[in-house]
């Protein structure tokens, strides 16, 4: 399939070097868009200037929910070239997310050409300050013009692009954590482990609760006997407890973080002890009163790594390392991130580069 470009003839005034940009509150001049129907499969290749799009008030995904996304980022090295991070993964999720929501899958090394076209057009907005990247956000949405649960025939996948600094303003300073042991987000069956729409609609009303509490973030825990402990709402977790560190097991009900899965395996390439497990939060508690929960931290594209330094579980407070950034969580950052950017060899074969 070939893709057409159209090039926008009113750019926008790009941010000025060293300013505040926030994550997801600017985007670039371009945007790449591709239609399905059964007749004609994905179609209609192209990137097109940033606009907004003319959607029917029927159109499905507004009342069903039928839509899927990403996350992603490219960072320019210091020698000039683009680099993306294991886009590989996020195309493979795409497709699993597609499965789960009945959308119909994509082919993933066209998208990933595609993707390298759109950030080749706006090049120019991809931000070298420390801690900012170039955010990628594709998604694909349901556009049949109808009222009626069942899937659609025909969608959109688009993708759009974000100069961003750090996701919390914490930056890398540790996040304080609420427990969430009332709503529930995602169960096994569900679609937890999907990137879809509805999950975060979900998490929305205890993140509220949360942030007036004072907290960042919330944790979540499973949602059937509500004391294991699953991902916070934007992050997979992870927690250093005796020297070993410990993540929730992949159990239909949490996402498969890029990420998560890079953590375990720079972890084994070190030869640090890592477990896949049931994790309660009790387990958890009892692990800092004896002095064994040495850290935490969350993992995701937007923040990479997080460290956690507070947890408020019913009210009963855990400061963790003091509230201070452990040295795995900092070492894991600095490990990934000059991966990322090209200053540091990557062993693992993970950096893709945009030519």
């Amino acid at each position: 399939m070939e893709i057409s470009i159209t090039r926008t003839t009113t750019p926008k005034a790009k941010p000025e070097k060293g300013a505040a940009l926030g994550f997801g509150k600017i985007f670039t001049d371009h945007m790449f868009v591709m239609d399905y129907c059964p007749e004609k499969g994905w179609h209609d290749a192209r990137i097109v200037p940033y606009a907004p799009l003319m959607m029917d008030p029927a159109s499905m995904v507004l009342h069903y929910g039928q839509a899927i996304f990403e996350g992603m980022k490219a960072y320019k090295t210091k020698e000039g070239k683009i680099l993306l991070f294991r886009p590989d993964k996020n195309m493979a999720r795409t497709n699993s997310s597609n499965d789960r929501l009945c959308i119909p899958k994509i082919d993933e090394e066209f998208c990933t050409k595609a993707l390298c076209e759109l950030i080749k057009v706006d090049q120019d907005w991809i931000p070298q300050e420390k801690d900012t990247a170039l955010y990628i956000r594709p998604f694909i949405i349901a556009t049949d013009v109808h009222l009626g649960v069942k899937p659609s025939q025909t969608y959109k996948y688009i993708i759009i692009l974000s100069p961003v600094g750090s996701y919390y303003p914490e930056g890398i300073n540790p996040v304080k954590i609420y427990v969430e042991d009332n709503y529930v987000r995602a169960v096994k069956g569900g679609m937890g482990h999907t990137k879809t729409a509805g999950n975060y609609a979900a998490s929305i009303k205890a993140q509220e609760v949360a942030q007036e509490k004072g907290y960042t973030q919330v944790l979540w825990l499973d949602g059937v006997e509500r004391k294991y402990v699953e991902e916070v709402g934007t992050m997979n977790v992870f927690f250093v407890i005796d020297g070993k560190v410990v993540t929730p097991a992949l159990e239909g009900s949490l996402l498969p973080g890029v990420t998560r899965d890079s953590v375990i395996q720079i972890l084994k390439y070190w030869g640090v002890p890592c477990e896949e497990r049931r994790l309660s939060i009790q387990e958890l508690y009892e692990a800092n009163d004896a002095g064994k929960l040495d850290e935490a931290f969350g993992t995701g594209t937007a923040a990479v790594i997080s460290p956690i330094g507070e947890l408020n579980w019913e009210g009963k407070i855990a400061t963790i390392n003091g509230g201070k950034t452990g040295p795995i969580a900092e070492r894991l950052y600095n490990s990934i991130t000059d991966i990322q950017n090209g200053r540091a060899e990557d062993v693992l074969g993970w950096t893709y580069e945009v030519k």
